[in-house]
């Protein structure tokens, strides 16, 4: 072998050790990417997770199974998706409960978002609503208001889990009208939803998903949305404004994380492919008949959008005292 030949070679050699870890990187996923759920089944981020998921394997052609880790307020998934290889095949399907209140919930941590999650896109951004059991004697929220006032301090209300938006939500409500209720927190909004059905608690705080199919067949009644304006899939909801309640309106967001590391390539493939599922008519319409509407964006849009909530959401923890120790 001549010296040509050799320096050919060895000029050869750098690239092909490189080209598996760029080929899997080009044909991602070549295999199923698990999407932790960090909460029971059932609850909004399920039912997105479960939406979204289905449409990926359609486009991306490997399935994106849902695995549901509740515990903790969300904290036991997360963290499972946090400290995965970061190699893509470990998703989350996260909210702003996990992400942008959490880290001001509780002093020990395991992870932290901003450092050890990395956003992919914004998926949706859902209104908190206030329902309750069809057999409970209210039809309107002022109705509600002046019932649970009569009851003191026996309404047991409930939401997501401590520290979730519906929680916090439900705390500024709580301040707004000055009732007495009991918060009973729950491993997920699915979980609340079955003792609201049962009729272990009197008030539900929750995205509309969670409830979308009772609200529907009559068992739940709503009472009134945390919406600038009525939704086009509910529309016989009112707004808290109409309701008597003044300035209370929040939104939810949901959204796709992944372990901070992973590579830029994979991060703009899935990017790519979940903004293609939500501009789908059929997703848009689904999505919009819960009350629910798609967003997506660059994953620097979803990033701001968690360091702005995180500040939002630290002063509100701060002012109502509920860190937990």
């Amino acid at each position: 072998m001549d010296r040509r030949t050799l320096i050919r070679l060895a000029g050869a050699a750098p690239l092909a050790a490189s080209l598996p870890l760029a080929t899997a990187q080009g044909t991602y996923p070549v295999r199923p990417v698990r999407m932790v759920v960090p909460f029971s089944p059932g609850g909004t981020t399920d039912v997105l997770a479960r939406l979204v998921g289905q449409k990926l394997q359609d486009s991306l052609g490997q399935p994106f199974p849902v695995e549901n880790r509740p515990g903790a307020n969300g904290n036991i998934g997360t963290d499972l998706v946090a400290k995965a290889t970061p190699d893509g095949y470990t998703i989350a399907m996260g909210f702003d409960g996990t992400m942008a209140i959490n880290p001001h919930m509780y002093a020990k941590l395991p992870y932290h978002p901003q450092r050890d999650l990395q956003a992919v896109v914004s998926v949706a951004q859902v209104p908190l609503i206030f329902v309750v059991q069809s057999s409970l004697p209210v039809k309107t929220m002022g109705d509600f208001i002046a019932w649970a006032r009569a009851q003191g301090d026996k309404v047991h209300w409930s939401s997501a889990g401590h520290g979730s938006t519906g929680h916090l939500t439900g705390e500024l409500f709580k301040s707004r009208t000055g009732l007495k209720m009991t918060h009973i927190p729950y491993k997920g909004g699915g979980q609340a939803l079955q003792d609201l059905l049962g009729g272990q608690l009197h008030l539900l705080v929750t995205a509309p998903p969670t409830v979308d199919g009772h609200l529907k067949s009559g068992a739940l009644r709503a009472l009134a949305l945390s919406a600038p304006a009525r939704l086009p899939g509910l529309p016989d909801v009112p707004v808290m404004a109409e309701a008597g309640v003044s300035d209370l309106v929040v939104a939810s967001w949901y959204g796709v994380f992944v372990p901070s590391g992973v590579p830029a390539e994979i991060v703009r493939t899935l990017n790519r492919a979940i903004n293609e599922v939500l501009a789908q008519p059929e997703i848009r319409t689904r999505f919009q008949a819960m009350g629910t509407e798609p967003t997506g964006g660059t994953p620097e849009q979803f990033a701001e959008t968690l360091r702005r909530d995180d500040a939002r959401w630290g002063a509100v923890v701060k002012e109502n005292g509920l860190r937990t120790e």
